[in-house]
C-alpha cells in the first residue's frame, strides 16, 4: 500500500495557476481612479461645465478653504492636549463635589481647543483617574462646542453677527451641564463600562503626537469632505421650493437641520461654515446645527458606544439630542 504525503505549500511567490485575484490598495484604487478620468474626460468636462456643477463646485471649494485652516489648527492643539497635558491634572483641578465639578468641567471646554474626536478619548480618561462621571459627560459635550477654535471659526463664519457666537456658547453650555447634572441625578454606574486604557507604551512624545494628529486629520477631515460635499448639493441640486418649504415652517426647519447635524457628522472645527451656507435656514435652525452636532452624531455615537460602553450611548446620546434640540430653540427664542 503507498500512501502519498500532500506537498507543502510553497514558501515563496506562485504560480499562474495560483492566482487568487486582485488585491487592491490605495494607490492602485487611485490609479485607477485617475486613468479611468483621463479615458472619459471629455463627458467629464461637459458635466463640469453644467452651471449646476458649477455652482456645485463654488459652494463646495468655498466651505474647504474657510474650514481648513481652523481644522488643521484644532487638530494640532488637540493632539498638544491629548500628549503632553497628563489626564490627572484634569482630576486635581476639579473640585471634589459632583454638583460644582459640573459646571467647572463644562467651563473647562472653553479653554481647552479640541473637536469631538479628541473629548471622548478625554473624558474617558477622567472617568479612569477618578473624576466623577457626571463632570466628565460635562467636559465631554462641552469642550468641542465652545472652545476657542469653533468660537472663533464661527465668528469667521458668520460676520456681522456675533449673536451667533453667543447663542452657540450659551446654548452648548447649558446643555453640558444639564446633562452632567442629569447623569449625576439618574445615572448608574452599570451603565458606563470603560474599558482598559490603551496603552502607548513604546512611543515617544514625538511619535504620539503625529500619530494623533495624522488619526484625527484623516478622520476629521474626510468628515468636513463629506459635509462639504452635503452642503454644496443642498445649495445646488435640491430645488430652492424644496429648501423653501421646510424652511418656512420653523419647526421642520429644526429638526431637519437637527437630524443632518447627526447623518453629516461634521467636525465642530469646521461646521460652521457649513451651517453658514445653509442661508435658506433662520439662524435658530443653524443655532440648532450647531450645538446637536458636537454633541452627538454618527461618529460619536460609535465612538461614546467603545469608550463607555453600549448600555451608556443608547440612553445618553437620545437625551442629548433631545435636550440640545430643546434648548437651541430656547436661547435662539432670546438672543436671535
Amino acid at each position: 500500500m503507498t500512501t502519498t504525503d500532500a506537498a507543502p505549500p510553497r514558501a515563496e511567490g506562485r504560480g499562474p495557476d495560483d492566482q487568487r485575484g486582485w488585491h487592491f490598495n490605495s494607490p492602485l484604487v487611485l490609479t485607477l481612479l485617475l486613468l479611468g478620468a483621463v479615458v472619459v474626460q471629455d463627458p467629464i468636462r461637459r458635466v463640469l461645465a453644467e452651471p449646476v456643477m458649477q455652482s456645485w463646485m463654488t459652494v463646495f471649494v468655498a466651505v474647504m478653504v474657510q474650514a481648513l485652516p481652523f481644522l488643521v489648527l484644532g487638530v494640532l492643539l488637540s493632539a498638544v492636549i491629548a500628549v503632553f497635558v497628563p489626564p490627572s491634572f484634569f482630576a486635581r483641578a476639579l473640585p471634589a463635589r459632583p454638583a460644582l465639578a459640573v459646571p467647572v468641567a463644562g467651563m473647562a471646554g472653553a479653554v481647552l481647543p479640541g473637536c469631538e474626536c479628541a473629548s471622548v478619548p478625554v473624558a474617558g480618561a477622567l472617568v479612569r483617574r477618578g473624576v466623577t462621571p457626571a463632570a466628565a459627560l460635562a467636559f465631554l459635550l462641552s469642550a468641542p462646542a465652545i472652545n476657542p477654535i469653533v468660537l472663533t471659526a464661527t465668528a469667521v463664519a458668520f460676520p456681522g453677527e456675533p449673536r451667533m457666537v453667543l447663542a452657540r456658547f450659551v446654548a452648548s453650555l447649558v446643555v453640558a451641564c444639564v446633562m452632567g447634572w442629569l447623569w449625576q441625578r439618574v445615572g448608574r454606574a452599570d451603565w458606563l463600562r470603560p474599558p482598559p486604557r490603551p496603552g502607548a507604551e513604546g512611543l515617544g512624545r514625538g511619535a504620539a503626537f503625529w500619530g494623533s494628529v495624522r488619526h484625527d486629520v484623516m478622520h476629521a477631515g474626510g468628515f468636513l469632505v463629506v459635509g462639504a460635499m452635503a452642503a454644496a448639493t443642498l445649495k445646488a441640486v435640491v430645488p430652492a421650493a424644496w429648501l423653501g418649504m421646510a424652511a418656512d415652517n420653523p419647526v421642520v426647519a429644526v429638526l431637519a437641520l437637527a437630524v443632518l447635524a447627526v447623518l453629516l457628522s461634521i467636525c465642530s472645527e469646521a461646521d460652521a461654515f457649513v451651517a453658514a451656507s445653509l442661508t435658506q435656514f433662520s439662524l435658530t435652525a443653524r443655532l440648532t446645527f450647531l450645538v446637536v452636532g458636537p454633541m452627538i452624531d454618527l461618529k460619536l455615537f460609535a465612538m461614546q458606544t467603545a469608550t463607555f460602553g453600549r448600555e451608556f450611548a443608547v440612553r445618553f446620546a437620545p437625551a442629548t439630542f433631545a435636550l440640545a434640540v430643546l434648548v437651541s430653540v430656547l436661547v435662539g427664542a432670546v438672543l436671535l
